[in-house]
């Protein structure tokens, strides 16, 4: 299933990704730091979203308290939990 989440406090302001039998897919950052966006979708890519979480859950960005993988990993637990379409 696709999933569309909106980050915040990141400079990304979109997250796309899909899930299929609990498998990461296609994750895809829309602003922020391009190269590191790349990089990141391209190591999750075929990842098991609960190892996701736990790998990038509470990574933060300059004091912000959060980052790009951490936002990652909340939209990955709340697409499991059913809140995201």
């Amino acid at each position: 299933m696709k999933y569309s989440y909106e980050p915040s406090g990141v400079c990304s302001y979109l997250i796309e990704f899909e899930i299929a039998d609990g498998i990461v897919h296609n994750a895809l950052f829309h602003g922020g730091c391009d190269g590191n966006a790349q990089g990141l979708s391209k190591l999750v890519e075929g990842m098991p979203a609960d190892k996701v979480m736990s790998l990038l859950r509470g990574i933060d960005c300059d004091g912000k308290g959060t980052s790009c993988p951490d936002q990652l990993a909340v939209a990955l637990e709340r697409a499991l939990a059913g809140e995201l379409k």
